[in-house]
């Protein structure tokens, strides 16, 4: 089922009302999709608008592809895609993982790339990892690059496996759960996705106390 949201405009050219139904109408749907296509105007560039409705995608665990439209409307050499690319990344930078695909409305250009696109996403979102192989990526991480100690506590990590899919969440057992940095949050995450893939969707990883000690869950 693809679901078609109203456009949410600069607040200077729309009512405050009407802004307001149009964002909790695409927030709506954004909560039912396993995919989200943001479509970003490619003259105005990514708006502020863009990246909370992306924000919040990421925010739900949604699988995300990030559609460029009126490419035919830029002029272009070698390095326009590029820099476009990267203009992107920097403004979604928390989204790394989104694919991006340039497309044209008017012309129909890769537009029914987007479909195919979103079916892969969906099977990476429901992929699971094998527990051991998981386990053999996540100890070759953390000896590559152990865990930054905190406040003089010595953090190690003992055990890894996937529990859910869709998004595909990890829980990461070790001593001291709070004391993971996001920082090496990232870089564990980083290393999932060059072993297992998950391309266009956030994976989670929760940090969880091995097996005897107080249970403190770390959102």
């Amino acid at each position: 089922m693809l679901i078609d949201t109203a456009g949410i405009r600069r607040k200077s050219k729309v009512s405050d009302r009407l802004e307001k139904y149009t964002i909790l109408k695409a927030l709506g749907s954004i909560n039912r999709c396993d995919v989200a296509i943001i479509v970003i105007d490619a003259v105005e560039g990514v708006t502020e608008q863009d990246v909370k409705v992306a924000g919040y995608a990421h925010e739900k665990g949604k699988g995300c592809i990030i559609a460029v439209n009126k490419w035919d409307l830029i002029e272009k050499d070698n390095m326009t895609v590029g820099k476009y690319v990267d203009k992107i990344r920097i403004s979604l930078k928390y989204m790394d993982y989104a694919c991006i695909v340039f497309i044209s409305a008017l012309t129909g250009q890769r537009t029914m790339k987007i479909i195919s696109i979103a079916k892969e996403i969906v099977e990476q979102r429901n992929k699971r990892a094998p527990t051991g192989e998981l386990n053999r990526v996540v100890k070759t991480a953390t000896l590559r690059h152990h865990p930054p100690s905190c406040q003089g506590r010595f953090v190690k990590i003992y055990y890894s496996s996937q529990f859910l899919v869709s998004p595909p969440t990890f829980a990461i057992f070790t001593n001291y759960p709070d004391d993971i940095h996001f920082s090496y949050e990232r870089y564990l995450e980083n290393k999932i996705r060059e072993a297992f893939g998950y391309q266009g969707t956030p994976i989670k990883l929760k940090f969880k106390p091995r097996t005897g000690r107080k249970k403190i869950f770390k959102k």
